[in-house]
């Protein structure tokens, strides 16, 4: 019994006095994207990009019917844009394959949706811009 309380004890000592390395960083060092937003309330252009080799569907939900976007197709939609209300954005592969949404900002009031092919399911398969700015890949 002695021996074991020796053993813990002396354990204890040698990782209590073993200084491990600091893990912490600041953002600047690796902080990832920054998230995409826009200001409240200001008119937003969003553009979309099918780059992928099937025809996709885009529909701006209680706005617009579904416009089919064809393979290497840039689509503006609704130059009068904005952020509130609430938005959503739907879109799919016609022969459901699973879609991949790379979102960019190229300037303060463009939002670029560029759709790829998704090697696993389900995919990107909507956006939701909020009455805040924030924008949200689903």
């Amino acid at each position: 019994m002695q021996t074991l309380i020796s053993v813990a004890l002396t354990a204890t000592v040698i990782l209590t006095q073993t200084k491990l390395p600091t893990l912490a960083q600041t953002c600047a060092s690796n902080c990832g994207d920054r998230p995409i937003q826009f200001t409240p309330g200001q008119p937003i252009q969003l553009e979309m990009i099918n780059r992928t080799s099937s025809l996709v569907q885009v529909e701006q939900i209680f706005s617009t019917d579904p416009v089919p976007l064809l393979p290497g197709q840039a689509l503006q939609l609704a130059p009068s844009f904005g952020t509130e209300p609430n938005t959503s954005i739907v879109f799919w592969d016609e022969t459901s394959l699973p879609l991949r949404a790379v979102l960019t900002q190229p300037n303060a009031q463009t939002l670029r949706i560029e759709l790829y092919p998704n090697a696993r399911p389900p995919g990107d398969r909507s956006l939701y811009i909020q009455n805040d700015g924030r924008v949200t890949l689903f």
